[in-house]
């Protein structure tokens, strides 16, 4: 009985694979034949089939950048986002698939619109501006000076990025990298350079988070010890009225004298109205906060994407953060010195630190913390932050109005 059964249940399936198959098994051949179609297919949409060794390095720096944020702490809302894009941008695709930042279409591309049309830096500023607190400069409007000064490092890159090769326009946008102001850089390098942008913004916001890394040695080389320890005296109170009147005045008069920067210096001064005024208060926490890291991060983020290896690895990237370095430290080096030079003509205890002049970079506030650290290095007894906002965010004016006459002369 057993071999019976055995033998009809092997003639059971015979039959059933034959009606499934076909008699010559073709349909089975044809079906496996298909999978492993489907897997190559597969296969070629993966990160692997696309891999560039170009593409390995950028994810290193896109790493390096969240290390820095994470472990060390510099500027971790820049960083982290900008090492994520990188990340995110150098990860190999099949072209063609509206995956990219720089394939039209794509969910990227949409999102750095707000880069490449200049949309999100003056909403940056708009924040900023709400944030700000211009009390010190207008107690000491002398400091102003300072954030004047250190635009020295702008326009001497101008002369080096043109005599290397570059175009007027790309000098132009390389540097105001001297500015240690991303978004100033952003919006200068849309206008002027957009073929630029990515390396432009990745050397600007890369400098910015290494403040407290590059100042430091250039403010113990050029002020002596005795100078370091210079004791400024206390700001006055300033009053209500003149916080409003500032922001108004300010947006009149510097937009005069450039009103290329429009779009920046009345977002700045619109934000601190709006902080000020007493009567915006839910605007105002709006634009320094919800507002403004809402739009960091999709800065952030789409720079970061917009280093793909293929636009971003190129001899001109290299050279715009060798520019880059030596912009920052002219700047750097302009604000100190020129604050040596003012303390000739101020007498008593009139007279400046001239560390204070290093925060006329506008990396706002770290410069401004990197001047404080160092002060309480020489004097533990003497605080200097609330001296060095006034050229600190002097330099944010300054580097606005410094854009503005670049794009007026070279747009």
């Amino acid at each position: 009985m057993k071999k019976i059964l055995t033998i009809i249940g092997a003639v059971s399936i015979i039959l059933t694979v034959q009606l499934c198959f076909g008699a010559d098994g073709s349909a089975f051949q044809e079906s496996t034949s298909g999978a492993l179609e489907g897997l190559k297919t597969f296969y070629n949409f993966t990160g692997f089939a696309n891999f560039d060794p170009l593409n390995l390095v950028m994810i290193i720096v896109g790493l390096f950048f969240l290390f820095l944020g994470i472990k060390y702490d510099f500027e971790p809302l820049l960083l982290v986002p900008i090492g994520t894009g990188i990340i995110i941008g150098n990860i190999p695709f099949l072209p063609g698939n509206n995956i990219g930042i720089y394939e039209d279409g794509s969910v990227l591309s949409y999102l750095y619109f707000g880069v490449k049309n200049g949309i999100y830096p003056p909403l940056i500023f708009l924040g900023i501006g709400a944030m700000t607190d211009f009390s010190s400069l207008i107690s000491n409007p002398k400091l102003m000076l300072l954030g004047a000064a250190a635009q020295i490092g702008v326009f001497g890159t101008f002369l080096g990025a043109a005599a290397l090769g570059f175009t007027a326009q790309e000098s132009g946008a390389i540097a105001i990298i001297g500015g240690a102001d991303g978004p100033t850089a952003i919006f200068l390098s849309a206008m002027l350079a957009p073929h630029m942008m990515g390396a432009i913004a990745i050397a600007a916001y890369s400098y910015m988070a290494l403040v407290p890394v590059i100042q430091p040695p250039i403010m113990r080389l050029l002020i002596p010890k005795k100078e370091r320890t210079i004791k400024m005296k206390p700001p006055r109170a300033i009053s209500k009225t003149e916080k409003i009147l500032f922001p108004i005045i300010g947006l009149i008069f510097t937009t005069f004298i450039a009103p290329s920067a429009i779009p920046l210096l009345g977002m700045l001064f619109f934000g601190n109205l709006l902080k000020e005024s007493g009567v915006t208060e839910r605007l105002a926490d709006t634009a320094r906060n919800s507002l403004i890291n809402i739009v960091t991060i999709l800065l952030g983020v789409t720079v970061g994407a917009s280093t793909q290896a293929q636009y971003f690895l190129t001899t001109d990237s290299l050279k715009i953060f060798v520019l880059g370095a030596i912009s920052f430290v002219i700047a750097t080096a302009g604000g100190l010195l020129f604050a040596r030079l003012m303390n000739l003509f101020l007498k008593g205890d009139n007279k400046i630190n001239p560390l204070i002049g290093a925060a006329g970079v506008s990396a706002v506030p770290d410069s401004a913390r990197v001047v404080q650290n160092e002060g309480l290095k020489s004097d533990p007894n003497n605080h200097l932050l609330m001296h060095a906002m006034a050229p600190n965010v002097a330099g944010v004016i300054g580097s606005a109005v410094a854009a503005g006459i670049l794009l007026a002369f070279l747009k």
